[in-house]
């Protein structure tokens, strides 16, 4: 069976490296977005491109990556820096993308479109994880996923359509094809007992879990 390619996608939100962050980028191809350069050096990673408008990037950080290759485009486009690294690592061959950096941050518009851009890639194929060493998300399509997570750690489900058989084990409140509406608060603040298995008959979400916090254990 053929691997996926790999590719770390850097963006500009908050990121606290640990284990976790580290293994999943471990032998990744990077591309960085604007002031997502920044967590390069944490991660041990050399980005292949550098692309934005550089309205983030501080000059020391320009002058410290001089050697990256970079594809400039203007502040006034009609994507952001994010969508246009994605784009490039899908052009790039990439089957599976890392979205380091991908909560948080001063831009919650920013953080709110790698949400909702995570889901529709995993539409087109593509395997997804986002994650800012605090909170990993992944996307929750038809069909079923398993999560490995540390036993105690919070886990939600993120609804963005109406869910239809929504089955949720490996958890303290487990669901048996359960309906849920859309801003329904059901799904917020589970526990992972361990490994946990979420499927889905019909809707669209993301799987949100905080892998260091066992506050509702």
């Amino acid at each position: 069976m053929k691997s996926d390619l790999t590719f770390a996608v850097l963006l500009g939100g908050a990121l606290a490296p640990d284990d976790r962050v580290r293994a999943l980028t471990r032998g990744a191809r990077a591309i960085a977005a604007d002031g997502g350069m920044t967590h390069a050096a944490a991660l041990g990673l050399t980005p292949e491109l550098w692309v934005g408008d550089f309205d983030s990037a501080p000059d020391d950080l320009l002058a410290c990556h001089s050697d990256v290759p970079r594809q400039a485009f203007p502040a006034e486009k009609n994507f952001t820096d994010g969508e246009l690294a994605v784009e490039e690592a899908m052009a790039r061959g990439a089957t599976r993308l890392i979205l380091v950096g991908a909560f948080q941050g001063a831009r919650t518009d920013h953080a709110l479109s790698h949400l909702l851009q995570a889901v529709t890639l995993a539409e087109r194929g593509l395997k997804v994880v986002l994650t800012s060493g605090v909170e990993e998300a992944v996307p929750l399509l038809p069909g079923s996923l398993k999560l490995d997570l540390p036993a105690g750690s919070l886990v939600s489900v993120i609804g963005f359509t109406d869910l239809g058989g929504l089955s949720l084990s490996g958890v303290k409140y487990p669901l048996d094809t359960a309906e849920i509406a859309f801003g329904a608060s059901r799904t917020i603040s589970n526990v992972a007992t361990g490994s946990m298995t979420a499927s889905l008959q019909s809707g669209r979400a993301l799987v949100l879990a905080r892998p260091h916090d066992f506050s509702g254990s």
